[in-house]
């Protein structure tokens, strides 16, 4: 904004006159981004998806296998503790069987990623492709998981 001058002579007030010209440079380049960016905002592709007729899959009755980790690394096959030798050898077991089971890892909040990994990447390797991972949200307080017995 502009008030004066340095000559205070001639002009004896300061002038009240208003600089537009910033205002009016944001207001052009905002126009210019609306003009090239409202194509992108209303244009859409239209799309006729194919419609198909097939009636569902009869379904075994999935088994589920809870794999839990407690904060010192142990690992639980269904609430029982298992050495890493019969991890492996369950997992195995559990691939070959027709309908692969869904293996539920649950992990302490205080486990090592190293050992979910381990677990993730055991599963993974001998085929197992149903991984869910279990959380309890409701709860907030620091708790250790605990097998139940």
């Amino acid at each position: 904004m502009s008030f004066g001058a340095f000559n205070h002579h001639r002009q004896p007030g300061p002038m009240a006159d208003i600089n537009v010209t910033p205002m009016v440079d944001v207001m052009l380049v905002l126009l210019v981004i609306f003009i090239l960016g409202a194509p992108v905002w209303t244009s859409s592709v239209q799309l006729e998806l194919p419609k198909a007729q097939a009636p569902s899959a009869p379904s075994a009755p999935a088994t589920t296998v809870t794999v839990a980790i407690d904060a010192k690394g142990q690992v639980y096959w269904n609430n029982e503790p298992v050495a890493p030798k019969a991890l492996e050898q369950r997992l195995v077991e559990a691939a070959k069987l027709d309908v692969q089971p869904e293996l539920q890892l649950r992990a302490d909040k205080d486990t090592r990623y190293e050992v979910v990994a381990q677990v993730m990447a055991a599963a993974q390797t001998h085929g197992l492709t149903k991984l869910g991972f279990v959380t309890d949200p409701g709860k907030t307080e620091s708790k250790s998981w605990q097998p139940h017995n």
